[in-house]
């Protein structure tokens, strides 16, 4: 089994210096991907840090490395009229050499959407349901046809068609989330990429890949056309006290409470251990690992998983 790498820059508090070289570094270790998200302000920690545009990013580092995808992990569906999206990751694609990804999911950040006039919708409902019609409307134009929004939609385009085309013959569509009853559904309709955060309880990763395989028997679709991908944002140093220790500074950097060490995604461990859990998501099914960094830059992090914990995790 294949397995690939990909890591994300938090956009927030770096500089473009910074930025660029994290990007090359990156691809120096051989990662496979390298993704941002996509904020109009900083959703880490106070909203008024310094966050870049995603796909300006993007761009930029498309054109300081030669190897790696690049995307975004993930966009907000409700920044962008589907067309117009379609146009910017196939330009990405054009001025990388084919290496583009669109990354979307339903959008969940409100005070971005209320600080820029965003619509936000009544609820998550109305998000998701516009992520369906988006990626379908997108994924139809990737693929060359022509497209004109149904009557009852939220979207309204007529005849949209891209000039050019994506240098890739399927540029890839990844979409984030975990919800059962729409977004998996979604993912198994439209998306060549899943990608939901890696848990330490494996029963719960479990139930949520049989899901997608569910959903997918229900849409005629082998689940096996979809690659399955797992974010996290890890710290490795060789004991875990001196992994928090780095921990802290970029909690203080990206003005974080204690609180964030709460979250599901956030593992400060060793390497022995991060390779455990790895092995158990791939047995699961996981065969694409993203690894979150915030700023300031964890070199050790990025090197030690590149160097170490990968090859643990494809010997297995």
């Amino acid at each position: 089994m294949e397995i690939r790498f990909g890591l994300q820059l938090w956009n927030q508090v770096y500089t473009w210096p910074e930025a660029r070289e994290a990007a090359r570094k990156v691809e120096a270790l051989g990662y496979d991907q390298l993704w941002t998200w996509e904020h109009a302000l900083a959703c880490m920690g106070a909203p008024d840090q310094d966050t870049f545009d995603a796909y300006t990013l993007l761009t930029a580092w498309s054109q300081v490395t030669s190897q790696v995808e690049l995307g975004v992990l993930t966009g907000a569906n409700t920044f962008w009229n589907p067309g117009l999206l379609a146009k910017k990751v196939t330009t990405l694609d054009h001025v990388s050499g084919g290496r583009a990804i669109l990354g979307l999911g339903a959008g969940w950040f409100e005070p971005e959407h209320s600080a820029f006039g965003i619509e936000f919708g009544s609820g998550f409902g109305d998000r998701l349901a516009w992520l369906d019609e988006s990626v379908g409307a997108v994924r139809s134009l990737l693929d060359g046809n022509t497209v004109t929004s149904p009557e009852n939609g939220h979207y309204s385009m007529t005849e949209a068609r891209l000039h050019p085309l994506p240098i890739r013959d399927r540029l890839p569509i990844l979409v984030g989330g975990g919800g059962e009853r729409k977004t998996l559904r979604t993912v198994a309709r439209y998306a060549d990429i899943w990608n939901w955060v890696a848990l330490e309880d494996l029963d719960v990763m479990r139930h949520k890949h049989a899901v997608l395989e569910q959903r997918c028997e229900e849409v005629g679709r082998d689940h096996t056309e979809i690659e399955r991908s797992a974010f996290l944002s890890p710290v490795i140093r060789d004991t875990e006290a001196e992994a928090l220790r780095f921990f802290r500074t970029q909690m203080e950097a990206n003005r974080l409470d204690e609180s964030v060490l709460d979250d599901d995604d956030i593992y400060v461990t060793t390497p022995q251990r991060m390779a455990e859990l790895m092995v158990a998501w791939r047995d699961i099914g996981v065969t694409s690992f993203i690894i979150e960094v915030a700023a300031p830059f964890d070199e050790e992090t990025v090197e030690r998983f590149a160097t170490e914990i990968r090859p643990l995790v494809e010997a297995g």
